[in-house]
């Protein structure tokens, strides 16, 4: 079989969504909060804050939602990604039910925002389906009941099969009142109701320092923003060391989406339990619908998964290649693939975010991190925690999210994480991916060794080259040439970095230094 990228767009279905621009910061301004991040977890924060009556300033440093909200499949589920029965053990029975009672409050957030505001974004209530992936039992799906109907959510039924009449799927858990959306589109209007409540926004600002206390202040180049508390929304904390990252993994998914006809397949969201390790599904698919751009009455069928850690694969024809058999083997009516992507998310060892105050920070400095799979209810559920926090108000999502809390329960992923994060040091003591930059194809990027260092090297279309060090500047990993993404991935932490060394994704904040 061909890979679907011969054919297809490499990037989201909704790529071609026209967004907002907004200016580059310019001058020092002043804030009650400023928030670094300009995605889904900081315009929901901005949106809360505003409402509040709070001076609000958000600044990115690329365009509005153009990191990895850009790439979400955008299911809004309290179908958590880790199972109830999980949380359970890590969380205990309340933080269970706070867990299901926090996500299904997002959605009804993001429900009542898109009423309020009147966002045209394809926003739409329906039903979730679990089913078992091949070779898991059956018992799965019934303690994930239990724990579902222990955590509250007592709605949750089981079927004896996914309502689905091309594929025999077998018995499902049904999750009733999920939604899905447009997230371009809900970003935009959540950014014009920003605006008009007197918040502002600024992108292509890079936040090059961050310090908290009773000076606080975000500085971007020769300016800076000051402000009374600071939200860093940047998918992975740019100003922590390691508090953060030592708790949390960063893994790579991918994604491919072939248009269906109408009606061939039930609007629904749709999740198989997956591989699972310690109980965490390993690389589970999930599957929505969405329809076509322009004119036609077609859809497009989303489909996700393949999961690795970041920088520790580079086999992406492959996995979007399993993507689509797997989906052609449930959903035959599936046409050519048209687009593929990727994105990266951030599991935690114990299955929730961290939203709070940052670990070892000052008090008015917070984060929101650790989006686990579940990025748009985590994002806006720390609109809501955070505008609580800021504001002096009790929250009882408070200690669930807290940055700083320790997990007994997920003491063995700890262990497993930190282990793989350190065997990728030994990177230091390799060959390069080729002996020569001579032997690097056009468009297309390799590690190569000098003497005691490694170079990261990329050759454009034209065949100069770029050189870079391949050493990653927050904690000193080798990065990865990605040829899907062409980015440079750290193997460590998740920081990313275009072909031409730029960082793009944290917890590292500066570029890969000049070769």
């Amino acid at each position: 079989m061909n890979s679907p990228l011969a054919t297809a767009r490499a990037e989201p279905v909704w790529a071609s969504e026209e967004m907002p621009t907004f200016p580059k910061l310019t001058r020092t301004v002043e804030a009650d909060v400023c928030i670094v991040g300009a995605g889904i977890a900081g315009l929901s924060c901005g949106y809360c804050l505003s409402k509040a009556g709070k001076s609000v300033v958000i600044i990115d440093d690329g365009p509005l939602a153009g990191g990895m909200t850009m790439v979400t499949t955008a299911h809004l589920t309290n179908a958590l990604d880790d199972r109830y029965y999980e949380i359970e053990r890590m969380h205990g029975p309340r933080g269970a039910q706070l867990a299901a009672e926090s996500h299904t409050a997002a959605i009804h957030r993001i429900d009542s925002i898109v009423r309020s505001e009147k966002i045209k974004c394809e926003f739409d209530r329906l039903d979730g389906f679990l089913f078992l992936a091949p070779g898991d039992e059956e018992e799965i799906l019934d303690r994930e009941l239990a724990a579902a109907h222990s955590a509250g959510l007592v709605d949750v039924e089981k079927f004896v099969r996914v309502p689905i009449s091309s594929a025999e799927l077998g018995p499902c858990l049904r999750f009733p009142n999920q939604g899905q959306f447009h997230p371009l589109k809900y970003l935009a209007g959540l950014a014009k109701a920003i605006q008009d409540a007197g918040g502002r926004i600024f992108t292509n600002s890079h936040a090059d320092e961050i310090t908290g206390g009773q000076f606080a202040k975000v500085k971007v180049g020769a300016h800076s923003v000051k402000a009374k508390s600071i939200i860093v929304a940047t998918n992975s904390p740019i100003n922590d060391l390691l508090a953060i990252h030592t708790k949390q993994a960063p893994y790579m998914t991918y994604v491919i989406g072939a248009r269906v006809p109408q009606g061939s397949v039930p609007k629904a969201l749709y999740w198989d339990t997956g591989p699972t390790t310690q109980g965490r599904p390993a690389s589970y698919h999930y599957v929505r619908l969405q329809k076509a751009p322009g004119r036609t009455k077609d859809e497009i069928l989303i489909v996700g998964g393949e999961d690795h850690k970041t920088g520790q694969a580079n086999d992406v024809d492959e996995r979007h290649g399993r993507l689509e058999s797997w989906a052609r083997a449930r959903f035959p009516d599936m046409g050519e693939v048209e687009f593929v992507w990727g994105g990266q998310v951030m599991e935690t060892i114990d299955g929730l975010a961290f939203i709070g105050r940052n670990p070892l920070d000052e008090d008015n400095v917070y984060v929101v991190t650790g989006d686990s799979g579940m990025g748009m209810t985590h994002g806006t559920i720390a609109g809501m925690l955070l505008t609580d926090l800021i504001q002096g108000r009790e929250n009882p999502w408070t200690s669930l999210y807290d940055p700083s809390r320790k997990t007994l329960g997920a003491v063995g992923m700890f262990a497993k994480e930190a282990v793989n994060m350190a065997a990728q040091y030994t990177d230091w003591m390799t060959g390069g991916e080729v002996s020569s930059e001579d032997q690097i194809a056009a468009d297309s990027g390799a590690v190569v060794r000098r003497g005691l260092t490694k170079v990261a090297v990329y050759r454009d279309e034209k065949g100069t080259t770029h050189e870079h060090s391949a050493v990653c500047g927050h904690l000193g990993c080798i990065v990865h040439w990605n040829s899907a993404e062409k980015t440079w991935d750290c193997p460590c932490h998740g920081s990313r970095f275009d072909k031409l060394g730029k960082v793009i994704n944290g917890p590292a904040n500066s570029d890969l230094e000049p070769a």
